[in-house]
């Protein structure tokens, strides 16, 4: 995780980097990220930095707030679950997301 920022909640943790400047939602694909239609390629973005929380008491509730910003400056909020709740994508996909499948 790059900068020195910790929330302790997923919309903490959205709220902030929303006030950082990533002020778009990114969607998951099976291959790709899209956001305003647009689509995202493995190649086409980085994670700036990713904040990981774990549910108290149940499993599912286990998710990871992504800052990703694309190569053509579109920055930006991807939150998707992990472990049992990560939602199907490619391997490239997994390759690129830290901690996707981790849990």
């Amino acid at each position: 995780m790059n900068g020195h920022f910790a929330y302790d909640t997923v919309s903490e943790a959205i709220n902030g980097l929303k006030a950082r400047g990533f002020t778009l939602d990114f969607n998951l694909q099976e291959n790709c990220l899209v956001c305003n239609d647009e689509k995202f390629d493995v190649d086409d973005f980085e994670i700036v930095e990713f904040h990981r929380f774990e549910g108290d008491t149940d499993p599912s509730d286990e998710a990871v707030v992504y800052a990703i910003e694309s190569k053509n400056g579109i920055k930006g909020v991807l939150v998707n679950g992990y472990g049992i709740s990560a939602d199907p994508i490619s391997e490239e996909i997994e390759k690129k997301l830290p901690i996707h499948k981790a849990g």
